[in-house]
């Protein structure tokens, strides 16, 4: 039986982890340095870095919180943020990173995610997709869910997938951060065809959420959270224990 994964993340704007509702109204939290430790001692599964004001203010990564971070996190670290060639993969990875996640990179370029997974191997190259019901479909968005691109986003993550992205990270922009469950129909959709790891992100308000996913979305691999874990409203050890309970197989 496959272990799912629990996965913290780090939304971090100006060195400071933040969280918003839906991706906007966004609030300080904590210091990712500070959070990564907790985390590593909490019983995560991996973590996750996001620079999310890197592609909108068209500038790099902050590497120098990501080197911190990196030195305190002994699980998988995956970092994303101002992803927009094959040497800022380069850098990341050289900065501590284990995986990358590319986003809006990927939808400028499309052949980044090819040249990636030919370069350093498709388990380090992840596609982070922000998706959003727009006229009954799943849309893609860009630049931190500002931007409205047209594209399909089963269609996307389908031509992800064939070009060389190892995992697929489903960010849907209707749950982000209403606490309310995640979005399981999207993430149905996405699994039904997807041939790689499929982490679900947005909408965990409470360990139920948590059991409701994986026991409905059988084939999803992860639960990727943040606010409920950074402001301690679900302890992650606590989380394993009542998943295990539920016969869902975690790592404890």
């Amino acid at each position: 039986m496959i272990t799912k994964r629990i996965i913290p993340c780090l939304d971090v704007r100006n060195g400071r982890v933040v969280k918003g509702v839906n991706f906007e109204g966004l609030s300080d939290v904590s210091s990712p340095v500070e959070l990564a430790e907790f985390y590593t001692n909490e019983g995560a599964d991996e973590l996750v870095f996001y620079d999310i004001t890197a592609s909108y203010e068209n500038r790099a990564l902050f590497t120098d919180i990501l080197k911190e971070v990196a030195r305190k996190v002994f699980i998988p670290l995956t970092v994303g943020g101002g992803i927009n060639t094959v040497d800022d993969f380069d850098r990341v990875l050289k900065c501590g990173a284990d995986k990358v996640s590319v986003n809006s990179g990927a939808i400028r370029d499309p052949s980044i995610i090819g040249k990636a997974a030919k370069r350093y191997g498709s388990q380090c190259v992840v596609l982070s997709v922000d998706a959003k019901r727009v006229d009954g479909s799943f849309r893609v968005f860009a630049k931190g869910g500002r931007e409205d691109t047209g594209m399909d986003a089963l269609e996307w993550i389908r031509r992800g997938i064939e070009s060389g992205a190892g995992e697929i990270v489903l960010n849907s922009i209707d749950t982000d951060g209403v606490r309310k469950g995640f979005d399981l129909e999207m993430l149905e959709a996405v699994c039904s065809f997807a041939t790689v790891p499929v982490i679900a992100s947005g909408g965990a308000g409470n360990i139920g959420d948590f059991i409701e996913l994986f026991k409905t979305v059988e084939r999803v691999d992860a639960g990727l959270a943040a606010s409920i874990f950074h402001f301690k409203q679900v302890r992650i050890r606590d989380l394993k224990k009542d998943l295990k309970e539920n016969g869902i197989h975690v790592r404890i």
